[in-house]
């Protein structure tokens, strides 16, 4: 039934839910946290590798039953909740500076990211047409790229002009408070509900070969962005000899490439075939990952670092709509597993510092050009499924 009292414009609507992903960039502070973290505590490579696992490993152990409690409270309070998780993670370092509160802080964060992330997608799929859905999450994608671009640079202003890097984190936890108090005001009528299903439901989903392809392909893309994310300033600093807050800023041109390119494909999307633009993505991403193995100059390594970012940029957005569209009234679901599959972003990362410890850093991106490598398949499973 229509709810009368809903008179809030579309775009009203869609405005409080985009700014949500400036929220969801939060987590990818990790990147430079990490490094920092490393330095503040004396931690050892493995010891400083625990912070992003403590937020990553949230999106396998909480996605679907966040998914599934969202059939039963809606989305619009899903995501409420995890901004309001990752405001608490946020001021927790204030309460305490320790390495163990340290990691209650992105305890939090990663709870209360799994939140948004299971509950922003869908939420922006009740307010735009199936058609429009694909390049508004580019859009969505391309805020959040904003907020992970701008992650590095405030830290940077933080330590010059505060004294504390971490300072960082009170601001993001007053947007988080900000953001969340103009969503609650917003009255959005949630068409795609589902009956309430259980975990083994949810799961019967991987059944479908399609879904169960592109859950394992959202699995390596966050994995490849985390693992650039992270991994970003041990390369510059161990091959070309930068400092921590040089280094720093190679993530945040990773940051600006994927927010250039998100914009981009938002009106690209609009105009050509959403197959054909991933065909295109996946494929340029392994061969700029070659690109990155063999340069020898900072130069070309930055440009390298730059390219991937602008061809790897719209793969999640694109995969994720394209398997909603699929199956809209399904949406709680999907979303749920294809957010559990973002623990990739803790897995590669492992497996990255693994080899990197057997070889050297450079090694470690094999690991990122192998997984690119695979998801470029995902391309030809979606054409299938569309003829």
């Amino acid at each position: 039934m229509q709810n009368l009292t809903d008179h809030t414009p579309k775009y009203g609507k869609i405005a409080p839910i985009l700014l949500s992903y400036i929220v969801m960039g939060f987590v990818d502070i990790v990147g430079v946290s990490t490094g920092f973290a490393q330095k503040d505590f004396n931690l050892t490579p493995t010891m400083a590798q625990l912070i992003p696992s403590m937020v990553f490993v949230w999106f396998f152990v909480l996605s679907i039953p966040v998914s599934l409690l969202q059939n039963k409270i809606g989305k619009k309070n899903v995501l409420l909740i995890g901004m309001g998780a990752t405001a608490l993670g946020m001021f927790t370092p204030f309460v305490s500076y320790t390495f163990p509160v340290f990691l209650l802080s992105f305890v939090l964060l990663g709870i209360g990211n799994t939140f948004i992330q299971v509950s922003s997608n869908p939420l922006l799929r009740e307010v735009v047409s199936e058609g429009k859905y694909p390049s508004l999450l580019s859009i969505s994608q391309f805020v959040k790229a904003i907020s992970s671009l701008l992650g590095p640079l405030i830290v940077a202003f933080m330590v010059s002009y505060t004294g504390g890097w971490k300072n960082v984190f009170l601001a993001y936890g007053l947007i988080s408070v900000a953001t969340a108090a103009w969503l609650s005001k917003t009255a959005i009528q949630e068409k795609y509900k589902a009956d309430s299903t259980s975990f083994k439901e949810c799961f019967a989903l991987l059944g479908d070969p399609l879904i169960a392809c592109m859950v394992f392909t959202i699995f390596l893309i966050v994995g490849i962005d985390v693992g650039m994310n992270t991994n970003i300033q041990g390369l510059l600093g161990s091959k070309f000899g930068l400092s921590l807050e040089d280094s720093s800023l190679g993530i945040s041109l990773y940051f600006f490439s994927l927010m250039v390119s998100r914009f981009l494909g938002a009106m690209m999307l609009s105009k050509m075939s959403h197959l054909k633009f991933l065909k295109w993505s996946s494929l340029l991403t392994v061969l700029f990952f070659v690109g990155l193995l063999f340069s020898s100059s900072l130069t070309t390594t930055l440009i390298s670092i730059v390219l991937i970012g602008l061809a790897s940029a719209n793969l999640f957005p694109l995969i994720f709509a394209l398997t909603i569209n699929k199956r809209p009234e399904r949406s709680n679901e999907i979303s749920g597993l294809m957010t559990m599959a973002i623990i990739g972003g803790a897995v590669i990362p492992l497996i990255m510092g693994v080899v990197q410890k057997n070889f050297s850093v450079i090694e470690g991106f094999i690991v990122l050009a192998l997984s690119a490598l695979l998801i470029s398949f995902s391309y030809k499973v979606l054409a299938n499924q569309s003829k």
